[in-house]
């Protein structure tokens, strides 16, 4: 059961989110929370963090040891490439009291490199991924997995954090944001490029209403799910509707990168024969599909 009691936390790093994880725990009432950021007192950004932790009631330390000391709840909030070299630094001067968890977005392999960094230490390791946004505040969702992820969803969900503990393997909770932003970041992408072109046709809030239509007809993973089973066997009829829209975007000045991208994609699919595989016949679900299009796959891509 988890309970509310006061708890040493310190913030590698105090930019967006740091800053709003700071916040958002000092106004529930957690008395220690400091941070440790390299830009806090000589950067571009420095009269920022500065303002920002003045104004939450957090210290801003000068070393990873000085956090060390005063923290049993690390969080690491930098950018993702800095996570293994911010683990390094804290290496040194974790003990066996010391739970510590990067929530930086990056791929699992570099997830477990910054584990690797703190073996031997005596810590409990976790990584973590956001996979929301800081307008969510305090309750922004956290995805965490590894050997400290329970102990940490345990001791700052009673301060409103919102953590949700994914598996004792760590890697787990970054591989889920960071393949999921194969969808997300792909969205933004794909969005920019339609309505840049619907603009120059005049026909913006038009195909913005038609495409919501289409994508908020079912759940999402039934949506997914149909979009998998029957494009093994509509493969070469939706590339050739993706050169179309390429073309169509060309035509109104609009480099159409994704969508080139999306109809060399789709001839990929088509290019396997599974529609001959299948018979014609759409899979039952999307398992099936995509079973049959790794088996098809050269060794290299498997």
């Amino acid at each position: 059961m988890m309970t509310m009691r006061q708890i040493k936390v310190g913030l590698i790093g105090y930019g967006e989110v740091g800053s709003t994880l700071g916040a958002g725990l000092r106004a529930q009432g957690l008395e220690q929370v400091s941070s440790f950021d390299t830009g806090a007192f000589d950067g571009p950004y420095a009269t920022l963090i500065q303002g920002r932790a003045e104004a939450a009631g957090v210290p801003l330390l000068r070393s990873a040891a000085e956090l060390a000391e005063r923290a049993d709840i690390i969080i690491g909030v930098t950018p993702g490439s800095a996570s293994v070299e911010s683990a390094a630094n804290f290496a040194p001067h974790l003990t066996s009291r010391h739970l510590f968890i990067d929530i930086a977005s990056a791929t699992p392999k570099v997830k477990q490199a910054m584990a690797a960094k703190l073996e031997g230490t005596g810590a409990l390791v976790a990584d973590g991924s956001i996979v929301g946004t800081p307008r969510d505040g305090l309750a922004l969702p956290i995805l965490a997995s590894g050997a400290a992820a329970e102990a940490v969803r345990d001791a700052l969900v009673p301060w409103g954090m919102r953590i949700e503990a994914v598996g004792p393997e760590l890697g787990t909770a970054s591989a889920i944001k960071i393949l999921r932003s194969v969808l997300i970041k792909g969205i933004e992408a794909l969005v920019d490029e339609m309505m840049l072109g619907a603009r120059r046709y005049g026909l913006d809030e038009a195909v913005l209403q038609s495409a919501a239509k289409t994508l908020m007809s079912r759940p999402f993973p039934d949506f997914a799910g149909n979009l998998i089973t029957t494009g093994v066997i509509h493969a070469r009829r939706r590339a050739e509707e993706a050169a179309m829209a390429a073309d169509a975007l060309a035509d109104v000045g609009i480099e159409p990168i994704m969508t080139r991208s999306t109809a060399e994609r789709l001839r990929w699919v088509e290019a396997l024969g599974l529609k001959e595989h299948f018979g014609g016949r759409i899979p039952a679900n999307y398992q099936e599909a995509l079973e049959a299009i790794e088996a098809r796959m050269e060794p290299a891509e498997a």
